[in-house]
């Protein structure tokens, strides 16, 4: 759609990777300082998978899906690692069938049914 109106797509593309780019060596760059020191296990392609976990389990169509997925991952994580040894098979059992049940994640399920809720409303109150 934006193509058919004159945007130059793929502009717009460069300009969102540049503009990523910038904030993720930002945050970056912060964070050494914060620590004093980085090294490669603080880095480690973990932190990335749960940041995707994190964004999956809140949905990637929406703007507060990550943060509702972040906090559930990590409440879920230190609730479960308090209580069992198994803490990771279970949490991945966990994300596993929220994934499934909720393929397009937790607030767009929440989203969904407000959604079918206010239909039935408006629905009741034209009857």
């Amino acid at each position: 759609r934006a193509r058919a109106i004159g945007l130059n797509i793929r502009g717009w593309q460069w300009i969102g990777l540049a503009f990523s780019g910038a904030f993720a060596g930002l945050a970056g760059g912060i964070f050494a300082y914060a620590k004093g020191s980085v090294f490669p296990t603080t880095l480690e392609i973990m932190t990335s998978l749960d940041a995707f976990v994190m964004t999956l389990l809140g949905g990637i169509n929406t703007l507060s899906g990550p943060v509702v997925g972040s906090v559930i991952y990590t409440w879920l994580e230190s609730e479960i690692s308090r209580h069992t040894e198994l803490w990771r098979a279970i949490l991945g059992g966990i994300i596993l069938a929220i994934v499934i049940f909720f393929p397009q994640g937790i607030v767009g399920f929440v989203q969904g049914r407000w959604e079918a809720w206010k239909d039935r409303k408006t629905e009741g109150a034209k009857a």
